[in-house]
């Protein structure tokens, strides 16, 4: 049979794939939403709209959209023949899902522990899905429109990434934490995935059908998702007992208590751990969205690639970053079961490559990015290396604080996640009216700094021990990963707890029939 933790697995990578193709979808239809073509006329020309409607007009091949039918109908004005937005517009669109983003970080942490993952990120993802139907007719409404619709659609899916925490810590050992991990980078596949797909969606019919599709698929995810997972291996009704006894038996040490007690607030917000966590997030999140988010932009308009190639070569990335990720996290998990390396030391080489090493080819491709081939591989070997923050500060955050993991992430969600739309409001600056490759020279060059100075911060300062705020009445020791397992041995098991009870009681119900 499946082992439970499988599926869990499964649904987990596909959960994020969704998650992620909420995300990056407008990335690549505000390639072709725009009204002036970046191939037919100049960036600096985009702001003279008097003087581009008539070219615009010539060269725009009309498709059918129920949405231009209806608002015909209506007698709405609209813009028919494209969206005429400048270069501050577009990226205000661009950054606007991360405007508030990080406000419900750290309540969904929060309320995940409460109320349990299952449902604070299948109703994070599912709200976010269901507003991909809405988006086609609000981008025609107005701008103001689908800039707040997507503000929205930022907002919710806040909740997302740290309740995931909160399963992790209740259903994953401690040495499969790095591999399991992995599944959050299905954010990679999907953006992989989608990026391609969704450029031929655009050169086949219309940019519309990609919201459509978005919708469809997410909301298939949804309905798998109520069915098939739980928040706890007890709550689980088909999973095997022998799992689920080593499930508890390998979480006894560090998840002693359903219930342990209040949160530690004062002491996350002074744990130097959990700050070097902030920083690598801060870093790798600002490196791995300018790549994500203006990659499309800055291949079409810089390397005059068409829409399926720039679709094609934004994903194949991200695709590099899930392979390296789970190839990696094999080898991190390897490293802590044979004790080669203490958890410090395997969260540190991890957060080393997808920040450190990371920013150095970006750095590359601020120098080297006016040739499209090495162009499109600096970018693709530079996303690849940041897969290993699965195995990185994603990792650490429940090394910590299984306990409190949802929190942890919250709190690291909350100001790790800002560069979300910090980076788009730069870029747009450092862009407007100057799409060349030396404005794009010193955006790499911004994202470079802030990846390895990331870096070298947490491989100095960062630990990846239990905490002893995970729990109010014992601090556990950690002094490597034998220790943890040789104290974990000492605790009993739920079911074994029963069973012995069971056997004391029996010879007192065998005496009391024999009177």
């Amino acid at each position: 049979a499946v082992e439970a933790r499988t599926v869990l697995w499964y649904m987990t990578f596909i959960g994020f794939i969704v998650n992620y193709m909420l995300r990056i979808n407008l990335n690549i239809t505000i390639v072709d939403m725009i009204a002036v073509k970046p191939a037919l006329q100049p960036a600096a020309a985009l702001n003279a709209s008097n003087a581009t409607v008539g070219l615009n007009e010539t060269a725009y091949v009309e498709r059918y959209s129920w949405e231009r039918q209806l608002l015909d109908w209506a007698n709405i004005d609209y813009e028919r023949y494209g969206f005429h937005w400048n270069e501050r517009e577009q990226s205000n669109l661009l950054g606007s899902f991360f405007w508030v983003h990080w406000v419900l970080q750290l309540p969904g942490g929060v309320l995940a522990r409460k109320y349990g993952t299952k449902l604070v990120f299948g109703l994070s993802n599912g709200v976010g899905v269901f507003c991909c139907f809405l988006i086609p007719i609000f981008s025609y409404w107005s701008y103001g429109a689908l800039l707040s619709l997507r503000v929205f659609q930022g907002f919710i899916t806040g909740m997302a990434w740290p309740s995931m925490h909160v399963l992790t810590a209740k259903w994953i050992p401690p040495n499969e934490r790095s591999k399991f991990v992995s599944a959050y980078l299905g954010s990679s596949v999907g953006v992989a995935l989608f990026y391609p797909i969704f450029g031929y969606i655009i050169a086949w019919s219309s940019w519309e059908w990609v919201y459509y599709i978005c919708g469809v698929v997410g909301m298939l995810w949804f309905v798998a998702w109520q069915f098939l997972v739980y928040d706890s291996p007890g709550e689980h009704p088909r999973i095997s007992q022998s799992e689920q006894r080593y499930i508890e038996k390998s979480l006894g040490a560090s998840v002693q208590n359903s219930t342990p007690g209040p949160t530690p607030w004062k002491e996350i917000a002074l744990s130097r751990p959990v700050w070097m966590n902030v920083v690598a997030q801060w870093g790798g999140i600002w490196g791995l969205f300018t790549l994500m988010t203006h990659g499309p932009t800055y291949f079409r308009l810089i390397h005059h690639w068409n829409i399926r190639a720039t679709g094609f070569l934004s994903g194949l990335p991200h695709l590099m970053r899930m392979l390296f990720a789970y190839v990696f996290s094999i080898f991190a998990d390897y490293l802590l079961r044979t004790d080669r390396l203490s958890r410090t030391n395997v969260r540190k080489l991890a957060t080393a490559v997808c920040c450190g090493i990371k920013g150095l080819v970006v750095l590359a491709l601020a120098y080297f990015g006016y040739n499209a081939t090495a162009a499109i591989v600096l970018v693709a070997v530079a996303t690849m290396f940041h897969g290993a923050v699965s195995s990185g500060p994603l990792a650490s955050m429940v090394d910590l604080s299984p306990n409190y993991a949802g929190i942890v992430l919250g709190v690291s969600g909350m100001i790790g996640g800002m560069p979300g739309f910090i980076s788009p409001f730069i870029v747009g600056i450092l862009t407007q009216g100057n799409q060349t490759i030396e404005a794009w020279k010193n955006v790499f060059i911004l994202t470079a700094a802030m990846l390895t100075g990331s870096g070298v911060l947490y491989v100095l300062f960062s630990e990846s021990t239990l905490q002893p705020w995970n729990s109010g009445k014992n601090a556990l020791p950690d002094a490597g990963l034998k220790e943890l397992h040789a104290l974990e041995e000492k605790l009993p098991l739920k079911s074994d707890t029963r069973e012995t009870l069971e056997e004391q009681h029996q010879p007192e119900v065998a005496t009391a029939e024999e009177k």
